[in-house]
Order: C-alpha cells, then structure tokens, then sequence
C-alpha cells in the first residue's frame, strides 16, 4: 500500500489550476522574484532565530552560525576547518 503525502491532498483541482495560471501570469521573471524573496525571508527569520538563542553574539557570529545551519555541519566543517573560532 503506498502512503500518499496529505500535503499533496490539501487543495482542490480547481484551486491548483488558479495557482498555476497566476504563476504563468507573472512569467519566469516573476516566479524568480518570488523564489528570491521567499530565500530572504528565511534566512531573516533564521538569523533572528540564531540572535534570540545568542544575543551577545557579534554579527560576525552570528552570520556564520546562520551560513552553518543553511549549509549543514558536514560542509560547514570543510569550510572552516582551519577556523577554529566559534561558532
């Protein structure tokens, strides 16, 4: 029996078809934008995230705590391996 992921049941035919055709409306330029703002947002909220956790942190700390939690710690690890400095 194959498990069906709810977040693909949670809209209408219909209501996808709207989706769709707002999304063709505003282009690939728009959807880039889109794409973009919704990446700045998140790491916004990330690094509030990171500064409501640490709030003595320098901001120098602090973006690199958020680039670690974007990145994953193996690959922030090869980064900064000769980088001993926290976090």
């Amino acid at each position: 029996m194959a498990v069906k992921d709810p977040m693909l049941n949670d809209t209408t035919a219909e209501a996808l078809a709207v989706q769709y055709r707002a999304l063709r409306r505003i282009g690939i330029a728009g959807r880039m934008a889109m794409t973009f703002e919704l990446s700045d947002n998140l790491r916004a909220m990330v690094e509030a995230g990171v500064r409501y956790r640490h709030p003595d942190w320098d901001q120098p700390a602090v973006e690199r705590e958020v680039l670690r939690l974007m990145i994953g710690d193996e690959l922030f690890r090869e980064v900064f391996a000769k980088d001993r400095r926290r976090p």
